[in-house]
């Protein structure tokens, strides 16, 4: 075949259409479906693993569906290598053709589900794991219960990702990180800070009455992440401010695993006040300098702008929505 036409394709992750045709009407075949499937899920993810997953199939299958392709349009697509794959220029052509077809039948398919009586669907979501716990945890299972049709699939990740490239309908995050592009729906109050350390560990240091006084403690750093920075301490009372760039013994990038150092002793800890209150309440940990303790945005689901809300996400955000 010496030339390849796009005349359509069909939205979501299972289903696409290329005709291909030597200047004859277009025709369309099942198997042609599966194989383009096949190609987008692959050049878009780059790997025959995570396309596999995310149509669901065998990655020998894929293979052997995008070799079908390759062969009935006599062009290579994709350069295999062992530890990567990637759209090759006919690849990308093509790619950059299908991509956009793809997402307005999405959008229109998606317009024809808010006819149905009932949301369903999939809605994907990437969240931090202090959020999956303290928004979504409360809610799952009302949520499964008002909506059986919906599946709500859940990416625990505390690094910032891109919910458009990684293919994810919403995110949340505190509300401080969100985009201006995005819009956002507050799921939480706002929350406050709280420096706390464990009895063991006052019985050997004096507690802090200053933020100076941090200084001289052996303070638990966290590390973003994304970013790879060390969080500075905010400190804030009466409009005065400090950003204390604290020392200790350790530095972690979970906010958990923060909190069982502090238990164990190891020095104090900032957290998220509502992340420590049974602590707190029980005694394990002492909380120091509440009156410089700031507040602070809580968190918030959002998502791109431009994008067709499908239902089965609004009937999230009505139940998340505080």
């Amino acid at each position: 075949m010496d030339e390849a036409k796009v005349f359509g394709g069909i939205a979501g992750d299972n289903a696409l259409i290329l005709v291909c045709t030597d200047g004859q009407e277009p025709s369309m075949r099942g198997s042609e479906f599966a194989e383009l499937a096949a190609f987008v899920a692959v050049a878009e993810e780059r790997s025959f693993r995570r396309a596999a997953a995310r149509l669901g199939m065998m990655p020998s299958t894929l293979s052997h569906s995008l070799r079908a392709l390759e062969t009935r349009l006599g062009v290579r697509l994709l350069h295999r290598t062992t530890r990567s794959v990637s759209p090759t220029e006919a690849g990308e052509r093509l790619l950059s053709q299908l991509t956009p077809a793809f997402g307005d039948i999405a959008r229109a398919i998606e317009t024809v589900n808010d006819f149905r009586g009932r949301p369903a669907g999939t809605v994907r979501l990437n969240v931090p794991r202090m959020a999956a716990m303290m928004v979504l945890a409360p809610m799952l299972g009302r949520f499964a219960q008002a909506y059986p049709e919906v599946t709500l699939e859940v990416a625990v990740e505390d690094g910032f990702v891109d919910i458009v490239d990684r293919r994810f309908d919403a995110g949340i995050r505190l509300g401080e990180h969100v985009g201006r592009e995005m819009i956002s729906v507050r799921v939480s109050p706002d929350m406050r800070t709280a420096i706390v350390g464990s009895p063991a560990y006052f019985r050997e240091h004096a507690p802090p009455r200053t933020p100076s006084d941090l200084k001289k403690h052996r303070c638990i750093g966290y590390r973003h992440i994304s970013s790879g920075v060390v969080y500075r301490w905010e400190l804030e009372r009466a409009g005065e401010t400090h950003t204390l760039a604290v020392s200790g013994p350790l530095v972690l990038d979970d906010p958990d695993l923060m909190t069982a150092a502090a238990l164990e002793g190891v020095g104090l800890a900032y957290a998220v006040e509502a992340h420590v209150t049974d602590h707190l309440q029980q005694g394990r940990l002492i909380r120091v300098l509440e009156d410089w303790s700031p507040s602070f945005p809580g968190f918030f689901l959002y998502y791109p702008s431009r994008r067709h809300i499908p239902a089965a996400l609004r009937a999230l955000i009505e139940m998340l929505k505080v």
